[in-house]
């Protein structure tokens, strides 16, 4: 299906951040509008579950940002 595309992308982990996968869906409404849907996975342990602190929600930000950034030029 031409219409759909899907991405599978890993973040690079930090000292004190794990690595999530991003999973991008990239779907043609219409000609001129295209639905972007990305969610965060992060792999749960008893740890990474207590001290998340909104990482996967910063990501899934940031990867909106960079795309608006690259979309405007």
């Amino acid at each position: 299906d031409d219409t759909a595309h899907h991405v599978k992308a890993k973040t690079s982990q930090g000292f004190v951040s794990w690595s999530s996968v991003l999973l991008i869906d990239a779907t043609q409404v219409n000609e001129n509008t295209t639905r972007v849907s990305v969610v965060a996975e992060t792999p749960v342990t008893t740890i990474t579950a207590i001290v998340d602190f909104g990482r996967a929600r910063r990501r899934v930000d940031l990867f909106f940002a960079t795309m608006a950034k690259q979309l405007t030029k």
